[in-house]
């Protein structure tokens, strides 16, 4: 069946796949268009949600009807003003839906419970020298279990499924992760979707760490951003995802990896992007110079490190960043690259200043300059791009 494009002059409204159908057998498709756009608007009215999807205004109406008995969508105040009846705009319902996102990183778990907007509900991290998968189960499983008991039950009636951000090949990490191999091999023959699922009743959804933080930028990001850009999520590994069209291209599978990326840092010097601009990098300077690096991992929102160990990180990171994204955008004319990661914001504004200077200085001719800023959503990237897994696939389109 083909679908015609939309073509509408503002920004808000570049949604591809922005036309419903009025044929029958489409209400599942037509009711997440309207929720994706309600989403991406914050609220509209039946005959904004009409223009825009092509819908007749019959069917509009009957797809809100029903989003409104089933709880996802609240009447807003009638607007008047204007010649006709007024106009009556919809916007989500934060208790619609909830979500459980499970973020396994290399030295910490999170499990976070957000609402139908994103919004965290409820959290709990545990921290660690190294992931194991039987104390990942065990975490995951008590953690989802106490929040769900906290839950009253017509809001647990409400949960709508549980998203895992996690690396994929946990075991090829050991030597920088410090620990000896045998240790991690565990996680070659375990399958924590798999073992979840087998405790829960919840849909389980997973997908590559980084991956989900660019699908957070999306799902929660700005509604006027840029549809084509490059994603960078600094942690304890750097990673990243591209973003063609409103849409995370995963080619097959593994696209915007962007980690093993050579750079020139300290020039002849080619080593891969993973080994500069990663917080693991942060983390052994610390430690060699005797001090305490824990501290980066009980919280992104203070760091509390000798200002010349953080200079030295911030400057080869930097460096490291822009010869990555030159390379990128000789190969895709991004628009924009996004910076985030597991920082305090005046940390990784400086990042983002110093990335964009290292730009300056190196040879563009030929390439458009990407505008640098940073992401928008925080060092909560990953666990709310775990929880948006659940959301994405029960209730919007994809773009």
């Amino acid at each position: 069946m083909s679908e015609k494009t939309i073509t509408q002059t503002h920004s808000a409204d570049r949604l591809p796949n922005a036309r419903g159908t009025n044929q029958s057998g489409m209400r599942a498709r037509n009711e997440k268009l309207v929720l994706t756009l309600v989403r991406r608007h914050g609220a509209l009215a039946k005959s904004e949600l009409a223009r825009m999807t092509g819908l007749s205004a019959q069917t509009v109406s009957v797809i809100m009807r029903q989003l409104e008995d089933d709880g996802l969508l609240l009447r807003g105040e009638p607007l008047r003003g204007k010649v006709g009846q007024p106009s009556v705009p919809m916007r989500l319902n934060p208790d619609g839906a909830y979500f459980l996102g499970l973020k396994v990183g290399r030295r910490s778990s999170e499990l976070v419970l957000t609402d139908f907007l994103g919004r965290v509900r409820d959290r709990t991290r545990a921290t660690y020298d190294y992931p194991t998968p039987e104390a990942t189960l065990d975490f995951a499983t008590r953690s989802m279990n106490s929040m769900t008991a906290a839950l009253p039950e017509p809001a647990c009636k409400r949960l709508a499924g549980l998203g895992i951000a996690m690396p994929f090949y946990l075991w090829d990490w050991a030597q920088i992760l410090q620990v000896p191999q045998d240790r991690m091999d565990s996680w070659r023959s375990a399958n924590l979707q798999v073992s979840l699922s087998e405790v829960s009743e919840l849909p389980i959804y997973s997908e590559n760490d980084a991956t989900a933080a660019c699908g957070a930028e999306l799902v929660f990001g700005p509604a006027d951003g840029p549809r084509d850009f490059l994603y960078f999520y600094v942690g304890y590994f750097i990673g990243g995802g591209v973003v063609l069209n409103g849409s995370i291209f995963s080619g097959r599978g593994n696209a915007g990896a962007l980690g093993p990326m050579p750079v020139a840092v300290g020039a002849p010097t080619v080593q891969p992007l993973i080994g500069v601009a990663s917080l693991y990098v942060l983390e052994r300077r610390l430690r060699q110079t005797g001090y305490e690096p824990s501290g980066l991992w009980e919280t992104p929102d203070h760091w509390s490190i000798p200002p010349d160990l953080l200079e030295g990180w911030l400057d080869s990171a930097a460096q490291g960043l822009a010869h990555a994204i030159l390379s990128s955008c000789s190969l895709i004319d991004f628009e924009c690259v996004k910076i985030d990661g597991w920082m305090p914001p005046d940390i990784r504004a400086n990042l983002v200043q110093r990335v964009g200077e290292h730009l300056s200085k190196l040879d563009l001719t030929g390439l458009e300059r990407p505008e640098v800023i940073s992401g928008q959503v925080g060092p909560d990237a990953r666990v709310l791009g775990a929880a948006s897994l659940p959301l994405s696939d029960r209730y919007l389109i994809k773009t």
